[in-house]
């Protein structure tokens, strides 16, 4: 059976040596941010991932859920008392606002604890953590009313929410859904029409599911300006807050799928279901953004926790797991063959497995740390800097964090040989899991095209900016420590890589946009490459500070070699993608459609 325990110290130490959270205690937004009280929930919720959620993982997916008769669903075996046991401890109210009756805690800390969530088990995760996208949308555009209505229930997860936007016909392109919302004369709408792809769309986890529904007025323009966001409760609320009749929304069916089959992804259909308009009629999309975004992120932890996961199994088998002799010399002459661990080849794939997760995760905790920023910074140009930073980082740690989970799940398998294409052993599942990350909440080309053409150009591309100067300071800062100078100097010249990949798009998007989205793949992982390298000299920092500090310790050795490794293998690879990059779209779309036929 697989194996995973939670990475708390790498955590800790990302966020208390890194980030340095526990500086920011007493400050707006962080009073409680104490690093005893920081150090304890990483802890518990390391235990409960651990222990509570890993071991249901490989049984859930092999159960799958059961969509019954009466049209409700069943999940696998466990889940319903791991829901309950993730309630009552809290872990739901972990970031929410105190005044709908979370704890209020940063939301660097929520991200950890996600990450972990995940890596014990994706499907579950799912349920819990759409919940949390709802909620953000509905305290940015719900009405007060709504917001008492649903929002306390929805924190505390004794409610979970969901975000319907998908249809048979239209993914990417919302402009063309056919879901109607008919005004009614109570002021609320008739919801008519059907949704696909609906994540824990229907599931016997909680007593109601809140669904946010993109759907359009009878009057409404064509295409996106013509969509409006409705809440749609499967339960109505009645007015004192309790349970009223069933509203008209229903399961149709569940989807049999490649991965995450423990998470009920559900083809949803609304018969004049009850609804309530969130936000300005036609502005839904502005308001769906709100969710998606916190989706987004939410993907890209997903594709870091299952090379978490894939990863501690590699390792495992690679030290266990005897074939062949190094090829310098037996190392172990008294066995028959040497582990795994003394061929060159499987280690590069551990340590490319070691260099992408642990950077990775450091890139989504800083990302979470600027979201805290952003919000509740009192300095205004503060909070406008961690918001143009968060905007430009979401594509790429969904787009970038996703491809690389996927790679290292892979490769996870691929050290296991012919026993990683085994189901008992887990590898195949981590492979198949990680791959929706790479698909839904926007496909990764979306992102890349999402980066190159709405974040690079917004604002006059003060957010690019704001990251080019960020990585040219710490780089100069660096320098003079000889421990740091040649990651620092490998970092610099990605950093020019990526300068003069935007500074290409600049001159030649325009006068040909097809330039522009044949370069926004390679582009997002040149960005990508830079900002998982700004965290890795951060962390080679603060092991280098550790060390001068007296402390004697592996962990800290661990990270200047990795460090390094990712210096050198990874980071020369961005001046690859930005010659890539600039060769254009010609040969690209130069070759007409049925040129591709093959018979």
């Amino acid at each position: 059976m697989p194996i995973y325990k939670a990475p708390v110290r790498d955590a800790r130490f990302i966020v208390n040596e890194v980030l340095d959270l526990p500086a920011l205690a007493g400050k707006p937004g962080f009073e409680s941010a104490s690093a005893d009280l920081v150090d304890a929930v990483i802890e518990e919720a390391g235990k409960f991932a651990s222990e509570v959620l890993a071991p249901l993982n490989a049984s859930g997916d092999a159960q799958g859920c059961q969509r019954n008769e009466d049209g409700s669903v069943s999940t696998p075996e466990g889940f319903i008392q791991a829901h309950a046991q993730f309630r009552e401890a809290g872990w739901a109210t972990l970031s929410a606002p105190e005044k709908f009756g979370g704890q209020g805690l940063p939301e660097v800390l929520g991200f950890a604890i996600e990450e972990f969530m995940s890596s014990a088990n994706q499907s579950f995760a799912m349920y819990p953590g759409l919940t949390k996208g709802a909620v953000a949308a509905l305290l940015a555009k719900g009405s007060p009313e709504q917001q008492e209505r649903y929002v306390p229930n929805m924190v505390s997860g004794q409610w979970l929410g969901t975000m319907n936007l998908t249809e048979p016909q239209c993914g990417t392109d919302l402009g063309l859904i056919t879901t109607r919302a008919e005004p009614q004369s109570d002021g609320s709408f008739a919801i008519t029409g059907t949704k696909i792809f609906i994540s824990a769309g229907e599931h016997d986890l909680a007593e109601n599911i809140i669904h946010l529904v993109l759907a359009k007025t009878p009057d409404a323009p064509e295409g996106t300006k013509g969509i409006s966001l409705f809440v749609v409760p499967k339960v109505l609320v009645n007015d004192d807050g309790s349970l009223g009749e069933r509203n008209g929304v229903s399961c149709g069916s569940i989807e049999h799928k490649m991965g995450i089959h423990a998470n009920a992804t559900c083809v949803m259909n609304y018969d004049g279901a009850k609804g309530w308009m969130v936000g300005e009629e036609n502005k839904g999309l502005a308001a769906m953004f709100i969710m998606m975004n916190a989706a987004r992120l939410g993907v890209g932890i997903q594709g870091i926790s299952q090379a978490e996961v894939a990863y501690q199994n590699g390792v495992s088998y690679a030290m266990e797991r005897r074939q062949g002799r190094a090829l310098t010399g037996p190392k172990e002459p008294e066995e028959k063959a040497d582990p795994l661990f003394v061929h060159p080849d499987v280690r590069r794939m551990l340590m490319d497995g070691k260099a992408l997760t642990e950077g990775l995760r450091a890139l989504a905790l800083w990302c979470g740390l600027l979201v805290d920023v952003s919000e509740k910074a009192e300095d205004e140009k503060e909070r406008e800097h961690a918001d143009d930073l968060v905007g430009l980082l979401t594509p790429v740690i969904k787009g970038y964090g996703t491809d690389k989970g996927y790679a290292v799940a892979t490769d996870m398998q691929q050290v296991w040989g012919g026993h990683g294409y085994i189901v008992e052993n887990g590898m195949e599942q981590f492979v198949r899991d990680a791959r929706i990350a790479q698909i839904y909440e926007g496909a990764n080309g979306v992102q890349a095209m999402d980066l190159v053409g709405r974040k690079l150009a917004k604002n006059g591309g003060r957010a690019i900016q704001a990251l080019f100067a960020v990585v040219d300071k710490e780089c100069e800062a660096a320098g003079p420590d000889e421990r740091l100078a040649d990651i620092a100097t490998r970092l610099g010249k990605a950093n020019g890589e990526l300068k003069a990949a935007t500074m290409w798009f600049m001159q030649n998007a325009m006068a040909n946009p097809n330039n522009a989205g044949a370069g926004a793949y390679p582009y997002m992982h040149v960005a990508g490459i830079v900002a998982v390298g700004l965290m890795w000299l951060r962390m080679a920092k603060a092991a280098t500070a550790a060390m001068d500090g007296g402390a004697d310790d592996p962990f800290y050795e661990a990270k200047l070699v990795t460090a390094r490794y990712f210096a050198e293998r990874h980071m020369p690879q961005a001046g690859a993608l930005r010659r890539e990059i600039e060769t254009g779209a010609e040969a690209m779309m130069a070759l007409a459609p049925e040129a591709f036929a093959t018979a």
